[in-house]
């Protein structure tokens, strides 16, 4: 147990500091996520004149929130796993006595850190040009919404790493990820909440991975009724989906890896 506690600090601590290395990318990136606030201007307008499920206040709170989920669950592990598998750099990584994605973990964790002051200004930010959207969540709330965003990073991470895995056969496997992007866009709340979802349609996008990514801890977290019990199970069975898909597939790429004389 030491040891793996000294290899995590290890870890952690190395790719924090190679994090900070590129704080203006950090910076580009968290604006990159500004979608939510421009669909948040849309459902303002739309809400003003339209009658939804959400008032106006509701849909500046929910948008806000998917701007804090999206902080939590950005993953790029398909294109630096495609690169390590094109260029040979997963070999070196292949000898040593813990598995790749390790690395690749620890990455994902130490950049959320780093990109938490500028994560925490745009929030401050954003109260003070919307004071009427401030609001304070109960605490069983914020608990509920770390549970469901933790989990949510993990099966993102697990869904794109599963894709990557692909990188064994082809050499762009990260166009995969892009055939994704379409449903992941409109079926998991970046675009619109699923309360103005037509209900046979949502009903059918539940037992979808997808809102579980968004909707899901952002609803937890502005107050909106959700399911929560339902919403874990489904999101732990898809999790043991891509865990399962993605351990066989790995196992079979690196036949394939050694296969191509690496």
């Amino acid at each position: 147990m030491k040891k793996i506690i000294k290899t995590t600090k290890v870890f952690l601590s190395t790719y924090y500091a190679y994090m900070l290395e590129y704080r203006e990318e950090l910076f580009l990136w968290m604006l990159s996520s500004s979608l939510p606030f421009i669909m948040m201007g849309i459902w303002m307008e739309a809400a003003t004149g339209g009658k939804f499920a959400l008032d106006t206040l509701q849909f500046v709170r929910y948008f806000l929130a998917v701007f804090i989920v999206r902080q939590f669950i950005p993953v790029w592990v398909i294109w630096d796993f495609e690169r390590e598998v094109i260029e040979g750099k997963l070999s070196p990584k292949l000898l040593q006595p813990i598995d790749p994605v390790w690395h690749h973990v620890a990455e994902h964790i130490s950049e959320r850190f780093a990109r938490m002051p500028f994560t925490l200004g745009s929030i401050l930010l954003f109260f003070v040009l919307y004071p009427q959207a401030f609001w304070l969540p109960k605490l069983g709330n914020v608990l509920l919404f770390l549970i469901a965003a933790v989990i949510a990073f993990v099966l993102r991470f697990l869904i794109q790493y599963t894709l990557a895995m692909f990188a064994f056969w082809t050499e762009r496997a990260s166009a995969l990820e892009g055939l994704c992007f379409l449903p992941y866009t409109f079926l998991s709340g970046i675009t619109a909440p699923l309360e103005v979802f037509p209900e046979l349609v949502r009903q059918i996008v539940l037992w979808t991975p997808f809102p579980y990514l968004i909707h899901f801890p952002a609803s937890l977290l502005v107050g909106l009724p959700v399911d929560f019990g339902r919403g874990l199970l489904v999101m732990l069975a898809w999790v043991a989906i891509f865990l399962g898909l993605n351990r066989w597939l790995w196992r079979l790429g690196l036949k394939q890896y050694s296969g191509m004389g690496a």
